[in-house]
C-alpha cells in the first residue's frame, strides 16, 4: 500500500544494493527463470536446492511438489478471483459479518451505511492480513480457531466519508483495526462460522499488557497515567509451538496527528511520526492520538510490537512482547532451534530498513515450566549483508560500548530499536515483509520494493527497484549462531513476459515438503490483478495458483493440519470503489467491495499446492 512507501532511516549505512551488486557479480542470476544457482552454503542434509532446471523436489510420496495447471496470465484479472483448473475455493468471513453468527448484526456492503462502533467491535475487522488456523484438539481438519489481522481501512472505506466527523467515527474506524478470533467449521462440505466462547474482537481500544524489558519502563507510560489499549495496522503474523498467536504492529505512525505546535524528536523522526499522519484524523477527537497533547505524552511508543494472543482464552489480555524491538513490523517466523531455543526472524517494512532475529535464552520448554515466556527473555540482532555472500547478526545490547553510549538502558534500546540499528551499522534494506523457515533449513525473506532506489548495476538492474526480490539464507548454529550465508532466491523483473510473471513479492510460506508459497502487494506486470504462486525451490519453477480482484492485495496463509484446505486473503479489493469490484458479492456496481478470506481447496482433495 502507499503507505510502505515511505523513508525514515537517514544513516549512512552501506546500501543492500551495493552489497547485492558485489556479490552477484560472482554468482550466476538466472536469466528468465526464478532460482539461483546452488552456493556452498545451501549444501547440506536435507537441502532441497539446486540450480534452475535442476532435478524437480518430491514430497512425502515421493511426487513431484508443483502438478497443478496454472492460471494464465491472459485469464489473472478482473474483478473476481480466478483460481486454478485444479482447485475450488468459497469466501469466509468477509468484513462486517458478525463474529458470533446468532448475533444478527451483519453489515454486508450496503452503500448507504455503515456499523455502529459498537456493532464493528462484534464484527470481523476490514484489511484481512496474516492469520493463523488453530486445529480443535491440535489435530482437526473442520474445525478450529481463525485468528486474523486487520491492518487498515481509510475513512471513505470505513466511513463513507473523507475524514472523521466526531468522536464516535473514530471509535468505529479504531474498531475495524486489530484481530478477530472466530470460531469455523466444515458443515456439509461448507466451511462457516459458529457461535462460540472463544470468539472476540481485540481492537485500537482493547487493554493490553506488557513483558520483557522495557515493561513498566517511563518510555511506556504517559503523564495522564492511561492503561495501554489497543493494537493497530496489524499485518503480518506469527505462531508459537505452545500454541498462541502473534499479531504484528507495522504502519502504527499514520494514526497519530498534532492539533497543535509540536516539533518531533529524533526517535519521533526515525519512526516516521509526522502532524498529518495518514490523513485518519484521530487526534483530531481522541487525545491520546495527539502528539502535541503533553498529557498523552509516549503513547506512540505503546506500538509497534509484537503482540502475543492466546486464542483459546478470551479473557487473556493480548500481551506485547517488548524483547522483539518495536519497530515497524510485518510479521515474525518462528522456528526452534539448537537446544529446544525458540528463533524468531523479522522484517521492518520501510524503504531502507533493517531485517532482525531473536532468540530465546533458553529451552523454550524449561522456560514455559518455570514460568517464563521464551519471548520475553533473550537477545534481539540485526542483520549485516556481506560483499563475498556472508552475513553476521549483531546483537542489540546496552553492553555494547556504542549503545551505551546513546540509550540510558535495554528498555531504552529496543524501545528506539531503529535508532540502535542505526548505530550498529545494519544493512538498509528494499522493505523487508515476510519471512519463512524452509524445512530444509534456509529462512526465505521477501523485500517487496524500493521505488527510492537510484543505483543501478548490470547484475541488479532495479533503480528504482519497482519489482522486488526474494533473498535466503542459512543461519550458522542451527539459527542461534552470529553468522549466516546468502544468495538471492529471485529478481522479480526476471519474470516478466512469462507465464511466471510476478511482481513486488509480500507473503510467504514453505511448507513441510519444501514448496514455496509467494503472494504478491502491488502493480503486477503482463495485465495480472495480484496473486499467489507456488514454486520448487529446487528447479525454481513457478506456477500461479490463484489471482484476486481488480487493485486489491493477496495476503495471509493459514492451512488445515492435513494441509487439504487453505485460508488465503483478499484485501482491499477495489481499493474499496464498487465501480471496479463487487467482491464478494456479484457485480452490481453498488455494493462496497469488502475484505475476505477466501477457502482453498484441490477438487481431488490432494494437498494444497500440490
Amino acid at each position: 500500500m502507499d503507505h510502505d512507501d515511505g523513508i525514515s532511516n537517514p544513516s549512512d549505512n552501506r546500501p543492500f544494493h551495493a552489497v547485492l551488486a558485489a556479490n552477484l557479480s560472482r554468482r550466476k542470476i538466472l536469466a528468465g527463470g526464478l532460482a539461483t544457482a546452488a552456493s556452498a552454503f545451501l549444501a547440506g542434509p536435507g537441502a532441497a536446492v539446486a540450480a534452475s532446471g535442476g532435478t524437480p523436489a518430491r514430497d512425502g510420496a515421493g511426487r513431484p511438489l508443483i502438478g497443478f495447471r496454472p492460471v494464465p496470465v491472459a485469464a489473472g484479472s478482473g474483478p473476481m478471483p480466478r483460481i486454478s483448473e485444479d482447485y475450488e475455493f468459497q469466501v469466509l468471513i468477509p468484513w462486517g459479518e458478525p463474529i458470533q453468527p446468532g448475533s444478527g448484526i451483519a453489515w454486508r456492503g450496503e452503500p448507504n451505511s455503515r456499523p455502529s462502533p459498537d456493532e464493528q467491535a462484534q464484527q470481523v475487522g476490514i484489511g484481512h492480513d496474516g492469520m493463523c488456523f488453530f486445529a480443535e484438539n491440535g489435530k482437526s481438519n473442520e474445525r478450529g480457531l481463525l485468528a486474523i489481522n486487520h491492518e487498515f481501512g481509510d475513512n471513505l472505506h470505513v466511513l463513507g466519508k473523507p475524514a472523521p466527523a466526531s468522536l464516535d467515527d473514530v471509535r468505529l474506524s479504531q474498531h475495524a483495526h486489530g484481530v478477530s478470533v472466530v470460531e469455523i467449521r466444515k458443515l456439509a462440505g461448507v466451511w462457516q462460522t459458529v457461535d462460540s466462547p472463544k470468539a472476540r474482537r481485540i481492537h485500537g481500544n482493547t487493554p493490553m499488557a506488557f513483558s520483557g524489558p522495557a515493561a513498566g519502563h517511563p518510555l511506556l507510560q504517559t503523564p495522564a497515567g492511561s492503561e495501554p489499549a489497543g493494537t493497530l495496522n496489524n499485518c503480518a503474523n506469527g505462531n508459537t509451538p505452545w500454541g498462541t498467536y502473534l499479531t504484528c504492529e507495522e504502519n502504527f505512525n499514520g494514526y497519530f496527528g498534532a492539533t497543535g505546535a509540536w516539533t518531533p524528536t529524533e526517535a519521533q523522526a526515525r519512526y516516521g511520526l509526522t502532524a498529518a499522519g495518514f490523513g485518519y484524523g484521530w487526534h483530531n477527537f481522541d487525545a491520546r492520538f495527539d502528539l502535541s497533547n503533553p498529557d498523552y505524552r509516549n503513547e506512540e511508543n505503546r506500538f509497534g510490537w509484537v503482540v502475543e494472543v492466546d486464542p483459546a482464552d478470551p479473557a487473556q489480555a493480548p500481551i506485547k512482547r517488548t524483547a522483539l524491538g518495536r519497530f515497524k513490523h510485518e510479521g515474525v517466523a518462528l522456528t526452534v532451534g539448537r537446544g529446544g531455543r525458540v528463533v524468531a526472524y523479522m522484517g521492518d517494512d520501510e524503504a531502507f530498513d533493517y531485517v532482525y532475529k531473536f532468540v530465546s535464552g533458553r529451552n523454550w520448554k524449561s522456560m514455559r515450566a518455570q514460568g517464563l515466556s521464551p519471548l520475553d527473555h533473550g537477545s534481539l540482532y540485526v542483520a549485516r549483508f556481506n560483499d563475498d555472500g556472508s552475513g553476521d547478526w549483531l546483537e542489540l545490547t546496552i553492553d555494547d560500548p556504542a549503545l551505551a553510549a546513546r540509550f540510558a538502558d535495554q528498555a531504552e534500546v529496543l524501545t528506539y530499536v531503529r535508532l540502535a540499528a542505526d548505530l550498529l551499522g545494519a544493512t538498509p534494506m528494499d522493505r523487508p515483509e515476510w519471512a519463512t523457515v524452509a524445512p530444509s533449513g534456509e529462512v526465505y525473506l521477501t523485500l517487496t520494493n524500493n521505488s527510492s532506489r537510484t543505483v543501478a548495476t548490470a547484475a541488479n538492474p532495479q533503480a528504482p527497484n519497482s519489482d522486488g526480490h526474494i533473498i535466503r539464507w542459512r543461519d550458522s548454529e542451527q539459527h542461534t549462531g552470529t553468522t549466516f550465508r546468502w544468495e538471492v532466491f529471485l529478481l522479480a523483473s526476471d519474470t516478466h513476459g512469462t507465464e511466471q510473471s510476478c511482481s513486488d513479492p509480500d507473503g510467504l510460506w514453505a511448507d513441510p515438503d519444501g514448496r514455496l508459497f509467494i503472494q504478491t502487494d502491488g502493480g503486477q506486470k503482463d495485465g495480472l490483478n495480484n496473486q499467489m504462486l507456488v514454486a520448487d525451490p529446487s528447479t525454481g519453477e513457478l506456477r500461479r495458483l490463484f489471482t484476486g480482484v481488480t487493485a486489491d492485495e493477496i495476503t495471509g496463509i493459514a492451512v488445515t493440519p492435513d494441509r487439504r484446505t487453505m485460508f488465503v486473503n483478499i484485501q482491499h479489493p477495489g481499493n474499496g470503489n464498487p465501480a471496479l469490484t463487487n467482491f464478494p458479492a456479484p457485480p452490481d456496481g453498488v455494493t462496497i467491495p469488502r475484505d475476505a478470506t477466501c477457502v482453498i481447496t484441490r477438487r481431488d482433495g490432494g494437498v494444497i499446492g500440490s
